[in-house]
This record gives structure tokens, C-alpha cells and sequence, in this order.
């Protein structure tokens, strides 16, 4: 959904909010064989603990009651699979994601886990979902809201194909509130990412553009806020790492 005239940050740089979408696909398409491994990288393995902790949250059932998972922005699939280890037989993810290369990465890697009946791959706009009303148990999105270039219409999105009683679960990074380890943490960011990236991945201009985004992005009760405005209620989240990251959750009621 486009708002002529209005512009929006693509890392440090100011662009209008049409072209914001391309700019974030071009990144992905780049770095999408090598982002899981990436991921490592860049995070000394934390991401994997920080992502069980999203998991726990979500808890799915291990019963064989359906519950309807949607992971957005998750094309290599680590969320849904990660839910769908423990889950029981009436699990389905459905991860949506905007990046055609991402969800190719996923499909193999569901493929290879043998669970292509239990995780599904769609490629879709968190702006705009092409899922009915109420229609999932549970919304996920990990490292994925600060990319998308209208945040409050994606949350909207998202309470619109929740059913009551389901969860709202976001992880981003977020603000680091360590004295200390800001300095270092910045340090790290921008002397090291980007080359790092262009070492691992032939691109160093799209990690540049994922350590300026996650500066751009809103402190978590700011963030809780929109989550409010968007109708979310019991909104809170939980900081993790130094603040590194943060846990927000919110509840469709």
C-alpha cells in the first residue's frame, strides 16, 4: 500500500515509501543463500537462543489440536520449523514472506527436514495478507517488521487474520541498554558487519543497510505502542541480551 508523497528511512537514507519495498527485496535476493549462515556470524550463534525463546512464548500444542501458524518474513523457514519440532500433529506454519529467493531457500531446507505437509511456503505482503479474517492461531515474525516499510499497516494485518484468544509475537532488534556495551555493540555493527557480509556473502552494501535499520527502528515502548494502536491488547515484551533484541508479544482478545 503506497502513501504518495510520504517517505520512510531505508537504513540512514530518507526514500519514499514506494520505493522502499524494492530496495528491501533487492537486499534479500542478494544475501539469501548465505543469511542463515549469516545469522550465526553476526550474532556469535545468540540468534538461535534468542529464537527458542520465541518458541517457548508461542508454545504450540503437542496435542493433535489444529493450531495455525503465520510466520512473515521467515522465508528460510527457521521459525516455523523451530515451532514445529515440539508441536503436535496438528500443527501448520504458513511463512509468508515478500522475497522469492527466501522462500526457495525455505522450501529446500523443508525438503531436506521432511516436513513439507507441515510447513507451507506462500509468497505475500505483510501489508497486505491474502488470508481470510481469524484465520490463524498464531502470528510470528522474527527480524522482519523494521524491513517492512509500513509498519502500522502490517500490525493491522496482523490483528485482522488472528483469531480471538490467538498471539501477536514479534522479535527485533532493539535498543542496548548495557553502558558499555552500546560502545562495543556499535563498534561491532559497523566496523565489522558489512565487512563481514562482503566476505561471506560477496555484499557488503545490504549489511550495511541491516545495521543502519535496526538503529531506525522504533525503542519497545514505542514500538508497544503501535502494537496497541493496532488493537492489540496485553501488549508487553521482554528484553533480551542487553537489550540486543526484544520479545514483543500482544494478544487479540
Amino acid at each position: 500500500m503506497d502513501r504518495p508523497g510520504e517517505t520512510t528511512h531505508f537504513g540512514f537514507r530518507d526514500v519514499p515509501v514506494g520505493d522502499k519495498q524494492g530496495l528491501v527485496n533487492d537486499v534479500f535476493h542478494s544475501v539469501a543463500r548465505r543469511y542463515d549462515l549469516m545469522n550465526d556470524l553476526m550474532s556469535a550463534g545468540l540468534h538461535r537462543l534468542w529464537k527458542d525463546i520465541m518458541i517457548n512464548a508461542l508454545n504450540p500444542p503437542r496435542s493433535d489440536t489444529p493450531f495455525a501458524l503465520l510466520d512473515v518474513a521467515g522465508g528460510t523457514g527457521d521459525i516455523a520449523f523451530r515451532a514445529a519440532k515440539g508441536a503436535g500433529s496438528g500443527f501448520h506454519a504458513t511463512v509468508c514472506d515478500i522475497n522469492s529467493d527466501m522462500l526457495a531457500v525455505g522450501r529446500e531446507r523443508a525438503i531436506a527436514r521432511h516436513l513439507e505437509d507441515r510447513v507451507e511456503f506462500v509468497e505475500g505482503n505483510a501489508e497486505a495478507l491474502a488470508f481470510p479474517d481469524r484465520h490463524f492461531d498464531a502470528y510470528t515474525i522474527a527480524f522482519g517488521i523494521r524491513n517492512v516499510p509500513l509498519i502500522d499497516q502490517a500490525l493491522r494485518e496482523a490483528f485482522r487474520v488472528l483469531r480471538p484468544g490467538s498471539r501477536f509475537l514479534c522479535l527485533e532488534f532493539s535498543t542496548v541498554d548495557v553502558p558499555g556495551l552500546d560502545r562495543i555493540y556499535d563498534l561491532f555493527s559497523f566496523k565489522v558487519i558489512p565487512p563481514l557480509g562482503r566476505a561471506v556473502t560477496g555484499d557488503a552494501d545490504s549489511y550495511q543497510y541491516l545495521v543502519e535499520s535496526i538503529r531506525k527502528f522504533p525503542r519497545p515502548n514505542a514500538f508497544a505502542e503501535m502494537i496497541r494502536a493496532a488493537g492489540f491488547s496485553r501488549v508487553n515484551w521482554q528484553s533480551l541480551s542487553g537489550g540486543i533484541v526484544a520479545l514483543h508479544s500482544g494478544w487479540r482478545l
